[in-house]
């Protein structure tokens, strides 16, 4: 944690020093300041499913609360994510989920425009010392978002992820996940409101991470709407389907709902 905590801070100070040296003069006048921006959700699912597997065993409900920080426009960025089972029994797999990330694009304007993030995330059980469950991963998400005329947009994501102590009790779970997903946003205009609805889909080949076998796992179909409750808030319910292939990830297909709350400034 010590190395994490020292590559947390050395992203932080040099993107704010990259924003200072950043400013330029233009007629005179110092260009206005990069702002800061920040990102506070608060999300109900009704159960927690991820990357197919069921987190929390009998389909419990969870609370996932979470604060996104973009540093002053620079690509970089912290996410700090948590959830929280809404029954008793399940306090050691309380998790606090941090994320440092970089974003950024290719080719904006051609057929071929690349979207890219790339980031590490460590995996913590607060309640539990750390060999026992924490894990960390490096990502990398690709996304072509004028390739399809239609809109559609594909996407791929690797994932390589291991534990993050030497004796861990997990020390046999790392491996890579392979995510390629699709998503479309479908305008209804006789709606009124106009409305859009966000259509996602995704497919896991997982390559033995988290002591799987090494087959596709399954897929999830995703829809999702967003109302604005004020300037700042909003509100946005999602259904999903997942079709489970591989017994050592789910036995069964899942579905759930989630509620999410989101304020933006």
């Amino acid at each position: 944690m010590k190395i994490t905590r020292v590559l947390l801070l050395s992203i932080i100070f040099l993107n704010l020093s990259a924003t200072v040296n950043a400013q330029e003069t233009k007629g005179g006048q110092m260009c206005a300041e990069p702002s800061l921006g920040v990102i506070f959700d608060a999300t109900y699912v009704s159960r927690y499913i991820w990357r197919g597997y069921d987190t929390y065993p009998d389909n419990h409900s969870a609370i996932q609360p979470s604060i996104d920080i973009d540093l002053y426009e620079t690509g970089f960025g912290i996410n700090v994510w948590s959830s929280m089972a809404n029954r008793s029994g399940f306090e050691d797999d309380k998790e606090i989920d941090y994320t440092v990330y970089y974003y950024n694009s290719f080719f904006d304007k051609e057929i071929y425009a690349v979207n890219y993030r790339l980031g590490w995330s460590y995996y913590s059980y607060p309640v539990m010392p750390r060999t026992a469950a924490d894990m960390q991963e490096l990502f990398a998400t690709f996304c072509l978002p004028n390739i399809c005329p239609l809109g559609i947009i594909p996407s791929y994501t690797p994932i390589c992820t291991w534990p993050s102590e030497k004796n861990s009790d997990v020390r046999e779970n790392g491996g890579w996940l392979h995510i390629f997903g699709l998503c479309y946003d479908l305008t209804m205009p006789n709606i009124i409101p106009e409305r859009t609805f966000h259509l996602t889909a995704e497919t896991i080949y997982n390559d033995g991470a988290y002591g799987s076998t090494h087959d596709w796992s399954h897929a999830v179909f995703g829809i999702s709407t967003s109302f604005n409750v004020t300037k700042n808030l909003t509100f946005t319910p999602a259904f999903y389907y997942q079709s489970s292939w591989e017994k050592s990830v789910n036995e069964h297909d899942e579905h759930w709902i989630s509620l999410s709350l989101t304020y933006q400034f």
